[in-house]
């Protein structure tokens, strides 16, 4: 089964390079790294960075591989590559996963969310989709090798397996981030995105607003920018790109500080605390577009969290037989019982993160 990548090459530096030797005011072709680092702002980045910049955190970027970038320097770890045997996730051809890891720990002109956490590259395609059995194998061993997130910018169907290694990862306290995906490669949420135990991140436009490109559904948890976003690239370039992947990158790079921040927090609480610090989008609470909101970086650091409140997971619409009633003996009179029938209430939120 093959898992496409949830993003959408707009442009990269290597095609725009070929064309700079004409043109007349070569700053201004670049200005287009400069417009899509526009989510710094967006983030607020400068005030997150005064609190803490992810250091101590590791998180796996399971993708194409993570290549030599001068704004990656001294942050990518030594990985794994499920399909050149032998290598360490240290090249990257298509520069995918370059791309995410500069969202995630960028230090250069691409300035990334968590600037000082460690890059584990895990390479599982060099092709425009993944084999759904070195995903499998990429979680594993990302979580045997000292991952505290998991980054996955791909998407796709179901995979025997997949689950029992996304279930191994949140059974050893990692957080899975991973893209909702892309409605020119399908309109519902894919796997691993659509399992309840992943943080499922749809896409923004630069005013907040649920990007068109972004699948949305009941699977969502929480929106972050994704629209003509710049990062690094393959063999030191640039590359601009709309696409949850994107967002996702910058979700893990949160989930990266929160967890700098907040060590004793388990993965689940860290994801709470980045949902329930979201801004609100859309009708009041989680929707199919917004998830429970738009990521709140500085808000997810500092503000005071209450637990969470345990809830039943959410179901697809349409399925199941709804609420149960409950049937309570309230009295007994002359020997008769008195009965109330209380239905039910399913709770809003989408699954048990306890």
């Amino acid at each position: 089964m093959n898992f496409p990548i949830c993003r959408r090459a707009a442009a990269t530096l290597v095609a725009t390079l070929v064309g700079l030797g004409s043109l007349t005011n070569p700053a201004a072709a670049a200005d287009w790294i400069t417009d899509g680092q526009w989510y710094v702002d967006f983030l607020k980045l400068h005030e997150v960075h005064k609190i803490t910049k992810g250091g101590g955190v590791t998180v796996a970027v399971i993708d194409t591989g993570v290549g030599h970038h001068s704004d990656l320097s001294g942050r990518v770890l030594p990985g794994v590559d499920f399909v050149e045997k032998g290598g360490d996730g240290r090249i990257d051809v298509l520069g995918h996963g370059t791309g995410m890891a500069g969202l995630i720990a960028g230090h250069g002109r691409v300035l990334g969310v968590a600037p000082e956490a460690d890059i584990l590259p895990v390479t599982v395609t060099v092709e425009r989709s993944a084999d759904g059995r070195a995903m499998t194998d990429g979680i594993d061993w990302a979580v045997a090798h000292g991952a505290k997130v998991i980054n996955i910018s791909l998407g796709g169907n179901d995979f025997s397996g997949l689950k029992d290694a996304i279930d191994r990862a949140i059974a050893a306290d990692v957080l899975v981030v991973a893209g909702a995906g892309n409605r020119d490669q399908g309109l519902t949420v894919g796997y691993p995105g659509a399992y309840p135990e992943v943080l499922t991140v749809g896409g923004v436009d630069a005013n907040g607003n649920h990007s068109t490109i972004s699948v949305d559904g009941y699977q969502l948890d929480i929106s972050a920018p994704s629209d003509r976003i710049s990062s690094t690239g393959p063999r030191g370039t640039y590359r601009l790109g709309t696409g949850t992947s994107d967002a996702t990158a910058l979700v893990s790079g949160a989930a990266a500080l929160v967890r700098a921040k907040y060590p004793e927090l388990s993965a689940a609480e860290v994801v709470h605390r980045l949902t329930a610090t979201a801004t609100d989008k859309g009708p009041p609470g989680r929707d199919d577009k917004y998830g429970y909101g738009v990521l709140d970086v500085v808000r997810a650091l500092t503000a005071d969290v209450p637990p969470e409140t345990t809830a039943p997971p959410a179901q697809p619409p349409g399925s199941g037989d709804g609420p149960s009633p409950v049937v309570i003996v309230l009295a007994t009179v002359g020997g008769v019982a008195l009965i109330a029938i209380i239905v039910g209430v399913a709770l809003a939120r989408r699954r048990d993160k306890g």
